[in-house]
């Protein structure tokens, strides 16, 4: 299968490891990856601060780079819920009955990573091996606009060596929210203890999600308190193999 990876500025900024785990996964499993230089982001933050309008452009540019994709894969449950979701309102907000077609036909092809493995490849063991006890962070939109259940669960309860602790609370919010963080500081704080608290409380090693955005938050508590828990992305979780 010839796959299409968009990155996410996020992950292109930030934590560039995660595309590349991708890549390396779908390649070990047999696939193709093409990577279209002139994509960008998805719009998601002007989107949910307000600037609607100022989004139709990236949902243009998106829809330009992707529409003749076999399928997009994402490492991103946020960013694959933003097109999913608001992609449609975006296109008839711009007026362009081409532009609301365009994007209807590129939806039903974009894709969720651990969602394309378990509901798409049918496949829940990627050959990964990672020695470490770990707890899995179901992130909000993951969790409640795109509705991946236990795709990543099922992917993590087959590597090998991993020790896989519930985490209490989990359906909690971790209190980052893209610019709610910014903007409701404190509540976001306290939202975020909590979830610190429920996370030192399995003893993991390892938090781990599917949105590298959550894992910035979470890990950058961690960081500050001097934890020793680090925050990973699940696309490197299963990227490694037993040496």
């Amino acid at each position: 299968m010839n796959i299409s990876l968009f990155i996410t500025c996020f992950n292109d900024t930030l934590f560039p490891e995660t595309g590349k785990a991708v890549v390396s996964i779908l390649e070990r499993l047999g696939h193709s990856v093409r990577f279209p230089m002139e994509q960008t982001c998805c719009g998601q933050m002007h989107y949910n601060t307000g600037y609607q309008e100022e989004t139709i452009p990236l949902v243009e540019r998106f829809t330009d780079q992707f529409e003749d994709a076999e399928v997009v894969v994402i490492p991103s449950a946020s960013c694959v819920a933003m097109i999913h979701e608001f992609y449609p309102k975006v296109a008839k907000l711009s007026g362009s009955r081409e532009l609301e077609e365009r994007v209807e036909k590129l939806i039903p092809k974009v894709f969720e990573f651990t969602q394309f493995l378990v509901n798409q490849l049918k496949i829940e063991d990627v050959g990964a091996y990672y020695p470490h006890r770990i707890t899995y962070h179901p992130t909000c939109h993951s969790l409640r606009m795109l509705q991946v259940g236990d795709a990543p669960l099922r992917l993590l309860r087959n590597v090998k060596g991993l020790d896989l602790v519930e985490l209490p609370g989990a359906l909690e919010c971790c209190g980052f929210g893209g610019t709610f963080a910014i903007k409701n500081a404190d509540t976001s704080a306290a939202m975020l203890g909590d979830k610190i608290r429920h996370i030192k409380e399995t003893g993991a090693e390892v938090c781990v999600a599917a949105d590298n955005s959550c894992l910035m938050h979470i890990g950058g508590a961690m960081s500050r308190q001097r934890s020793g828990v680090k925050s990973v992305h699940i696309a490197e979780i299963l990227a490694c193999r037993e040496k």
